[in-house]
């Protein structure tokens, strides 16, 4: 039996670990192509077809998959890499092939109106954990939903408050402002898909009830005119309609999110008043305002004309009235009149 020596069991053993570890190092006759943003290499080489027939297809597949894999691993290394969390991450670029795809590709989901006032205001959302300590149960609970922690719903007994009713029910008024609450909010959570989608919301509007009163059913018909095609312009009014009130231009306030250029800027001008010495004197008023004072003032010491003073002495001084004189109280009073009155 042949002697083998410690060196040469070595050698075996480097031989083998090789076979398993290949090199990274991957020769090729033409250079592949390499897109790094879309992670994609195009190998050109035409495949050997000897190998190909003389090995299983399996093997010769895996291994120019293996090479190839290799090849674009070796292209990413290139990039410029950074630390993130105890990992190495490569900076990929913009891509430069385009893939095909069979719809486009999904738009962002549009911001709601409380995230567009927060992201103007700097306001940031901080994670809340879901567990809190419940004082009257002296354990942990969940902050929302079932079983959680200062459940109001539980109590068997509510204080009535000063100013409410006391024959009022109030278990079934917090029932009623909590359905209240769900339905805004559903609300509020559709509005938002409709925005997102670029959908019109159609307004509330009137909700039909048992019994209306006067002023609803004269609300009802005022929103039924103006909802023609010209706003109720050419709709006729019946003999003794009136016209329906407050249906003006009611006072419109600036909206909390929008250009913040023109809030700063009234800001500013507001600052600039209260830190003026002078006070803002619209020359115009003020000489319209003092002239006045002076006619009224004359007014007063000329008193009132001579055409007012005749006025009022003619208003007495004319034609005697052409009325019959009434009898005094009496008995036959109202035979005299009676008779006077043929006359």
């Amino acid at each position: 039996m042949a002697t083998c020596s410690i060196e040469d069991v070595l050698a075996k053993a480097e031989k083998d670990e090789a076979e398993k570890l290949k090199s990274i190092t991957v020769i090729k006759e033409q250079d592949l192509e390499f897109d790094p943003g879309n992670m994609l290499a195009f190998d050109k080489n035409p495949p050997d077809i000897r190998q190909f027939r003389e090995k299983k297809k399996d093997d010769f597949l895996r291994s120019l998959a293996r090479d190839n894999a290799q090849l674009l691993i070796n292209e990413m290394w290139k990039l410029p890499t950074e630390r993130v969390a105890e990992a190495i991450v490569a900076k990929l670029p913009e891509p430069t092939t385009r893939l095909p795809r069979e719809k486009p590709a999904p738009k962002p989901r549009a911001p709601t109106k409380w995230e567009e006032f927060a992201k103007l205001k700097g306001i940031q959302n901080k994670k809340k954990t879901n567990l809190v300590w419940d004082d009257v149960h002296k354990e942990w609970k969940r902050r929302w939903g079932y079983k959680r922690a200062k459940d109001d719903t539980k109590e068997w007994l509510i204080e009535v408050p000063e100013t409410a009713d006391p024959n009022e029910d109030q278990f079934a008024k917090r029932n009623k402002a909590k359905t209240e609450r769900v339905a805004k909010n559903e609300l509020n959570r559709l509005r938002n898909i409709a925005r997102s989608q670029k959908i019109k919301v159609p307004g509330v509007g009137l909700a039909p009830t048992a019994q209306q009163s006067k002023s609803e059913l004269g609300k009802a018909m005022h929103v039924a005119k103006m909802s023609t095609a010209s706003v109720g312009k050419f709709q006729d009014r019946l003999p003794k309609e009136k016209a329906p009130r407050n249906t003006g231009k009611r006072r419109k306030f600036q909206p909390l999110i929008g250009d913040f250029s023109t809030e700063k800027q009234r800001q500013l001008d507001i600052l600039n008043i209260m830190d003026s010495k002078k006070p803002r004197l619209d020359i115009n008023k003020a000489a319209n305002k003092q002239m006045r004072e002076e006619d009224m003032e004359s007014r007063k010491k000329t008193g009132p004309g001579k055409k007012g003073q005749k006025g009022r002495k003619g208003k007495f001084s004319g034609k005697k009235s052409k009325a019959p004189k009434l009898a005094p109280k009496g008995a036959n009073s109202r035979k005299l009149n009676k008779q006077k009155g043929k006359r």
